[in-house]
């Protein structure tokens, strides 16, 4: 396969059409059913795939930094009598696991980002479904602030998913559902169980949906309620900057960016990440720092790229080492600057910041974070990737140069999904000592051998025991099952409160993960297997 473009553009999209006017943008589904994700399928009915999300998902993004006037989206389709008929089940059936699976992730990391601009961008949005929805297409209404559906008596909305592919409504569907708009549980399971799903006036009974609008006054409504959004908004954006391609140099062995690389040793099952740190301070004035050069913004949209291609063309890499090179008081300048900044830029930098750092919490491989080089930069927002990895390394050197650095960006902003700090979540037994880190960290570096007692570093060794130690640690993970360790690092990494994201990503792609390796769904008989077919699925009726 040719390595996935995660980038996008809008004069480049096929299955969407962004235009913006005043304070509202509208976000039309038009998906082009001849240019699928990879050959072999049709995107029929507004179905998507992959690519369709990714255009999306960069949608989303650039409203954020690009229009900052924009107070309300609305999201709505052009094809006549459905908004969305839900993931392309063709597209799934010809997928492998590790497809399926990581496109639920990053379709659901894609609804949470739309979900995350409003709560914290002052960005609403509208779901217009002028048709039926179904599915997935269901699961991005539910991702909006509200819904309106028409009331033609026949549009309604669903989830098809367990009555006709014996599988779940993959993207946080169920979750969103109860925890977000509190539907009654039992209501929820005839909802999920009715193939038709429900229509109009009780589709809103029911708390399905926000609004039910004929026909005849649905642009007139559409049109009242987005600009209720937009005047309800107080958070400022700003100012605009424009997101350039990242443009990396993509090879078999090697995926390089301006200041992200990721190595791949496929008979090692092996990857080595390396970000490097800031080469200048950040500007001195406050009001400069709109740039999208800002190394806080570049670094981390490299990063995303890459675990995203990580994910997607590289399933059989099992054990990633992450090596950062760099000067921590550039890194620390760095994010010293964006807390103080007012701008709405900065907020956003930030805020991208915490969504990268999420989806490398999510990813399903091992990591393990490693500082051995004497220009070792695991400082502040950097630190933040070895306080999220599964195990940190650090070799000890005489001179004590090798160390780490605690800023403002560890102290609570950039979050888990659980609304822990990393550093909470480290300690999450003994809650004083992530407060003694970190004010240790205000006196100064903290050396390896100081690093491994304040609980920072799994292993300090020595120059005699480190590279064996490393070496020996990597080998041994890489010879363990993926299966059993996907699920024992997503149950270690999110440890207290439960949110809708680490329902969403613990429990619900859990399930999902397991539901589709099951003959039920698709194995030969299964129903997956068989969708459009005429032959009946042949259940295993045991429950586990």
């Amino acid at each position: 396969m040719d390595p996935t473009d995660f980038e996008a553009h809008p004069a480049r999209y096929r299955h969407w059409k962004l235009t913006t006017a005043g304070d509202t943008a509208t976000l039309v589904m038009a998906v082009d059913g001849d240019h699928p994700h990879r050959p072999g399928y049709e995107l029929k009915l507004n179905s998507y795939d992959l690519s369709v999300d990714l255009e999306l998902a960069d949608a989303i993004q650039r409203l954020r930094f690009e229009h900052p006037e924009v107070k309300a989206l609305v999201i709505t389709a052009e094809l006549d009598r459905v908004f969305c008929s839900g993931a392309n089940i063709y597209m799934l059936g010809l997928s492998s696991h590790s497809f399926k699976v990581n496109f639920c992730k990053f379709t659901n990391e894609t609804r949470l980002y739309l979900e995350d601009a409003s709560a914290n961008s002052g960005l609403a949005s509208l779901c217009a479904c002028k048709g039926t929805t179904a599915g997935g297409g269901y699961e991005l209404a539910l991702a909006c602030d509200e819904t309106m559906l028409v009331d033609d008596g026949n549009s309604a909305v669903s989830f098809p998913e367990t009555p006709l592919l014996a599988v779940l409504p993959g993207t946080g569907g169920l979750t969103r559902l109860v925890d977000k708009r509190k539907v009654r549980r039992d209501r929820a399971d005839v909802f999920c169980t009715t193939a038709e799903g429900i229509k109009g006036k009780r589709a809103k009974d029911w708390g399905l949906v926000d609004h039910v609008v004929s026909r005849s006054k649905w642009d007139e409504a559409v049109a009242q309620r987005a600009a209720a959004l937009a005047a309800a908004q107080t958070v400022v954006r700003g100012p605009a900057i424009e997101l350039p391609a990242l443009a990396p140099k993509v090879g078999d062995q090697a995926i390089t960016y301006r200041h992200v690389e990721l190595a791949i040793d496929r008979a090692a099952r092996t990857a080595a990440l390396f970000i490097k740190g800031p080469e200048a301070p950040p500007p001195a004035e406050l009001g400069a720092l709109a740039s999208a050069d800002l190394w806080s913004l570049r670094a981390f949209r490299e990063l995303d790229d890459v675990l995203l291609r990580l994910r997607f063309d590289f399933p059989d890499i099992g054990v990633v080492t992450v090596r950062t090179s760099g000067d921590p008081a550039l890194v620390l300048a760095h994010d010293q600057a964006l807390a103080r900044a007012t701008t709405g830029f900065a907020r956003e930098v930030r805020l991208l910041q915490r969504r990268v750092l999420r989806r490398f919490d999510n990813t399903a491989r091992s990591f393990y974070a490693v500082a051995d080089r004497l220009d070792s930069c695991f400082a502040g927002s950097l630190l933040e990737l070895a306080l999220g990895a599964d195990r940190f390394y650090m070799r000890i050197d005489k001179a004590a140069q090798i160390a780490v650095a605690t800023s403002v960006a560890n102290d609570g902003f950039l979050t888990m999904s659980s609304g822990l700090s990393r550093l909470a979540a480290r300690f999450y037994g003994e809650p004083p000592r992530a407060a003694k880190v970190l004010a240790r960290g205000s006196e100064g570096p903290i050396g390896s051998e100081e690093a491994e007692p304040l609980g920072l570093a799994t292993v300090a060794a020595d120059d005699i025991d480190f590279e064996d130690e490393l070496r020996i640690a990597i080998e041994e993970r890489a010879s363990l099952s993926p299966d059993a360790l996907t699920g024992m690092e997503q149950s270690l990494r999110f440890v207290g409160p439960e949110t809708l994201e680490t329902k969403i990503f613990g429990r619900l792609s859990a399930w999902q993960n397991w539901i589709f390796t099951r003959a039920n769904s698709t194995g030969e008989h299964g129903a997956l297997t068989l969708y459009g077919q005429p032959e009946r699925p042949q259940f295993q009726w045991k429950r586990t």
